[in-house]
């Protein structure tokens, strides 16, 4: 090519490539600055005597009362050196008031950590949480409802309002934050048991119960691992979760009746080797942390959604880690190996594939009928000792088929 010509073509170039430099191009023109944060100290900022936190994300659930609950736990530090006086706490949604605790319900519905209160369900004044001193952590049960079905009716997020005195001082009042509520539907499940009527023992939610109060720190966590478990014993119709001598296992009417899946899925634990019990009619000594839930199985449902079934007998596990399964198929037969009272099925959702850690979350059954309820709190560690196997009871005055719902404590059910 002409030297001339070479000339003029890189000219041309020249003024293409500055062109190009100089306009913006599409995509630059549609950056946006980076948002700036507003700086400084909101007027609303104060130093507060508590902090607070919660053990879990709450979460939603029909009980059999019609209502829908939202269950949790509120820990409060004092972060004083003198003691604070709680008087009241209120839960709020959208600056509504939707549950408030004060006087007796409030000393009833907390307690300080590692408070030792006895007993399962014996209340001892040391455990009050009432003056909660410098430095201590006071727990707060929290069992909010809303009526109607669903999470439709329950907010986004709930926050907390303490009121109380530090050191005898005047009242103030403590805003403690917000926790957001889960939006997630609980898990609707086939029944784990065939037929009724099976007896809901510390069940989810109010109630003092070793489930609803169990806290549990495992491996650096705190956690409530058994927050909605219910330890199912069959009755007959006189109300007799045994017959004859307590102190035989197979007296016990449960015993060795099957378990059954309740929902498709695969299973991720399958355990089975350790006896039955045999400190019959009494609690048997607690065992080492792996032996816990005794011959037990663990289902995945759904990612994120295991199902546990703990305390078959020996020998009975009928199912394999890794095998898949159908809704109702035999999983095992109750049994009362590991920590167990007396021959029952302990059935809970777990977040992980494990009983230690795990949260425990809600979930409902797809058809039963709520038979009646028994009266009266009878700790398990104590069902086997009673001077008669006759359960205080009541009948329901609804006996027809409820559909997504969860069994409340010492509900009686039959399965569909």
């Amino acid at each position: 090519m002409p030297a001339r010509r070479i000339g003029v073509v890189a000219a041309l170039l020249l003024l293409v490539v500055a062109g190009c430099a100089s306009a913006p191009s599409e995509t630059a023109q549609q950056l946006e600055p980076p948002a700036v944060p507003t700086g400084g100290i909101a007027p609303t900022t104060k130093f507060t005597p508590l902090s607070a936190t919660t053990v879990t994300t709450p979460a939603p659930v029909l009980g059999t009362d019609g209502k829908t609950h939202v269950t949790y736990e509120l820990l409060l530090t004092n972060a004083t050196p003198a003691p604070f006086t709680m008087g009241k706490v209120d839960v709020l949604a959208d600056q509504e008031v939707v549950l408030s605790l004060s006087g007796p319900e409030l000393a009833a519905q907390s307690n300080l950590l590692a408070a030792q209160t006895g007993d399962e369900g014996v209340g001892d004044p040391t455990g009050s949480a009432a003056s909660i001193p410098g430095g201590g952590t006071a727990i707060v049960w929290l069992d909010v409802l809303f009526d109607g079905p669903g999470a439709t009716s329950v907010p986004t997020a709930l926050t907390h309002r303490v009121s109380g005195s530090i050191g005898g001082g005047p009242t103030t009042e403590v805003d403690t934050g917000s926790v957001p509520v889960s939006s997630a539907a609980a898990p609707v499940l086939g029944p784990p048991l065939q037929g009724g009527p099976w007896y809901a023992s510390d069940g989810c939610c109010v109630d003092d119960t070793h489930h609803r109060r169990g806290l549990a720190p495992t491996n650096g966590q705190l956690l409530v691992p058994q927050r909605y478990a219910i330890d199912w014993y069959l009755l007959d119709d006189q109300h007799r979760a045994w017959v004859d001598d307590p102190s035989k296992i197979t007296n016990f009417l449960a015993y060795d009746k099957p378990a059954i899946a309740v929902a498709d899925g695969v299973v991720v634990d399958a355990t089975d080797g350790f006896a039955d019990t045999t400190s019959l009619p009494q609690p048997p000594p607690i065992p080492p942390i792996v032996e816990t839930v005794g011959n037990h199985v663990t289902l995945m449902i759904a990612p994120g959604v295991y199902v546990m079934y703990a305390h078959f007998t020996k020998d009975s596990v009928a199912v394999k880690t890794g095998q898949q399964v159908k809704k109702g198929d035999v999983l095992g037969h109750i049994g009362s190996s590991g920590n167990s009272t007396a021959p029952h099925l302990h059935f809970q959702v777990n977040t992980q594939p494990t009983f230690f850690p795990t949260d425990s979350t809600p979930f409902a059954f797809d058809c039963m009928r709520v038979d009646g309820q028994v009266t009266e709190r009878i700790w398990d560690d104590v069902l086997a000792e009673q001077p008669t196997p006759e359960l205080p009871y009541t009948p329901s005055t609804d006996t027809g088929e409820r559909r997504g719902q969860m069994p409340l404590d010492r509900n009686v059910v039959t399965f569909c």
